[in-house]
């Protein structure tokens, strides 16, 4: 989850090279985004089949490049990477909206 902040092109340019390089993975799944109604915070959340593409995404050269430089276009974020076993839902949160 992230508050952002200015992005700029390069910002763009790697966001779409990692997103691209995670769902050319073998163990991707899905990705799930959402953002706050009042806009100031977003939820980035990509699913993998096994903790080696979460490696493999972790030491792709442009997603090191851009923790490096995280503090340039996010004002606070945090990172979860975690385990589930299962997911339940009836009605989607109506105060989030999903891509």
């Amino acid at each position: 989850m992230f508050e952002p902040g200015e992005y700029d092109q390069e910002f763009y340019e790697l966001d779409s090279e990692i997103d691209k390089y995670a769902r050319s993975l073998a163990g991707f799944i899905k990705t799930e985004r959402w953002q706050s109604k009042n806009g100031l915070f977003v939820n980035s959340m990509y699913f993998f089949e096994n903790e080696e593409s979460v490696r493999e995404l972790a030491s792709y050269p442009q997603h090191k490049v851009a923790k490096k430089n995280y503090a340039r276009w996010y004002k606070s974020f945090r990172v979860d990477v975690m385990k589930v076993s299962g997911s339940y839902e009836s009605n989607p949160a109506p105060e989030l909206e999903r891509d």
